[in-house]
């Protein structure tokens, strides 16, 4: 059985801090950098990427500058601040404690229940 692409509640804006945090990059290039990351796992719409842009520079988590891009246009590139690397530290910990809490569900044999 083949599962859709769909992200787990809170995950998307871990993944684009996340993105980010590997270099400055334009909105397209981000939701193409998890998916290419993910081995295609994570298939970002390019529209969902820029609402969660827009809340991090809110939260001072990235700042924007426009660039010209690979191709000679005017884009917004993003660029993780200080404080946007401690949110993804903190996120990445929340992730793993996850992952991990799961996982010891789904190993946990009949004796232990």
């Amino acid at each position: 059985m083949e599962r859709s692409g769909d992200l787990l509640p809170g995950t998307f804006d871990m993944l684009v801090l996340k993105a980010v945090s590997l270099g400055d990059m334009h909105g397209w290039g981000i939701a193409d950098r998890i998916e290419q990351l993910s081995d295609g796992v994570c298939a970002i719409q390019q529209g969902a990427v820029y609402p969660v842009l827009q809340r991090l520079l809110r939260r001072g988590w990235v700042v924007a500058q426009w660039k010209a891009s690979d191709n000679n246009r005017r884009a917004r590139y993003y660029r993780l601040t200080a404080s946007g690397r401690r949110q993804l530290a903190d996120e990445i910990g929340w992730w793993r404690r996850s992952i991990a809490g799961v996982d010891r569900v789904l190993s946990a044999k009949p004796s232990e229940a």
